[in-house]
């Protein structure tokens, strides 16, 4: 299966160029269901989660408070550690597994933190959605609300921008109009094709 891995920032627009592609035919690995998925209620990791940070975490369903745990990891480094020691490996788990199970030409892994937590490795081509800090922060401000100052610090808890422009084999430039963004996509995705018949073909 030939991979494509879609990243970038929080509020970069990754959501709207995964749907361009969805609507040209490609299957999408999620990183955000998955990290979902290994947290649902009943999973040993929320078991886990509730155990480590106290029910305060749960919301009155039994699920992970999202919000609530955001708030308590990015302000406290360890604790956001502990954090991933725990799920990165699960939810690298349940990406191969719907990678391998993928059925279209190619299949795109969309992942935030796709260069931070070795998720890179799965991947064939790694595609990067930019835009400058001030549109991440207005745009993730405008789509979630809360305090400039959690969003600040998620965006300096992931890759600096710099590189991970450096570690992109193709860039989208989200800061224009959707016709041109939906242009790159639509080249974009017959370069991907040919690659995949390429290394079928090997």
């Amino acid at each position: 299966m030939f991979v494509v891995g879609l990243t970038g920032g929080i509020g970069s627009g990754k959501s709207t160029v995964a749907e361009m592609f969805t609507a040209l035919g490609v299957e999408l690995v999620d990183a955000d269901i998955a990290a979902r998925e290994v947290v649902a209620p009943g999973t040993p990791a929320l078991a886990e989660i509730a155990k480590h940070f106290g029910s305060e975490i749960l919301m009155a369903d039994g699920g992970l408070d999202r919000g609530a745990l955001r708030q308590v990891i990015f302000h406290h480094e360890q604790e956001k550690h502990w954090l991933e020691e725990l799920l990165h490996p699960l939810i690298r788990m349940w990406l191969t597994k719907k990678i391998s199970s993928s059925r279209t030409a190619y299949c795109l892994l969309v992942s935030p933190l796709l260069l931070e937590t070795g998720q890179a490795e799965l991947v064939d081509r790694i595609l990067v959605v930019d835009v400058s800090v001030d549109i991440q922060i207005a745009r993730t401000l405008a789509r979630d609300g809360g305090e400039e100052r959690t969003v600040r610090a998620i965006i300096a808890s992931q890759i600096d921008r710099s590189q991970r422009l450096e570690r992109a084999d193709d860039i989208i430039g989200n800061d224009q109009p959707l016709k041109f963004l939906r242009q790159r996509v639509e080249k974009l995705h017959r370069g991907y094709l040919a690659m995949a018949r390429a290394k079928k073909n090997q």
